[in-house]
């Protein structure tokens, strides 16, 4: 690391619906035949063609400097194999720059996934396993025309550790 960089520790918590909700929902298992509710993911895909997919990552540790917002549309991510995992968020805004101040970490275990709200700063997900197989539901072409990022490192001096 660059001598001139400030190392950040960001502290996670289990994620929780209440913890969680200024960002998006947690959604954890429930039974079958239940009826659509507020505890559904509330998807917003209506900005283009929905994306399904499940994405390969290896393990990348828990360091970061960058963190993204999507502005048309939820995106949904949940580990396979009962992988746990972190992501950072930042609340959903249609700023150039998140709140920092406002940033928290969080450990999601594997028995459920998450919804980010439209507008959602989110860096990860990150985990210590060797990979993880994550489910994402996104637009087919959110990575190339909706992902605002901002750079910590470049704007900041600034690299960030969850622990």
């Amino acid at each position: 690391m660059n001598p001139s960089i400030l190392l950040q520790k960001i502290p996670a918590q289990l994620i929780t619906k209440e913890n969680f909700n200024p960002y998006g929902q947690v959604i954890f298992p429930q039974g079958h035949g239940k009826m659509f509710d507020a505890e559904d993911a509330q998807l917003n895909l209506k900005n283009g063609i929905p994306r399904f997919y499940i994405m390969r990552l290896n393990q990348i540790g828990r360091k970061f400097h960058q963190i993204t917002r999507h502005g048309q549309c939820t995106q949904c991510l949940g580990s396979l194999e009962g992988k746990d995992w972190f992501m950072v968020v930042a609340p959903p805004s249609q700023s150039a720059v998140p709140n920092r101040e406002q940033m928290k970490a969080f450990r999601i275990p594997g028995n459920c996934f998450i919804k980010l709200e439209v507008g959602t700063w989110h860096a990860g997900p990150y985990f210590e396993h060797e990979f993880v197989d994550f489910y994402n539901l996104e637009l087919s072409d959110t990575n190339v025309v909706d992902h605002f990022t901002y750079n910590f490192r470049k704007s900041d001096g600034l690299e960030f550790e969850i622990v």
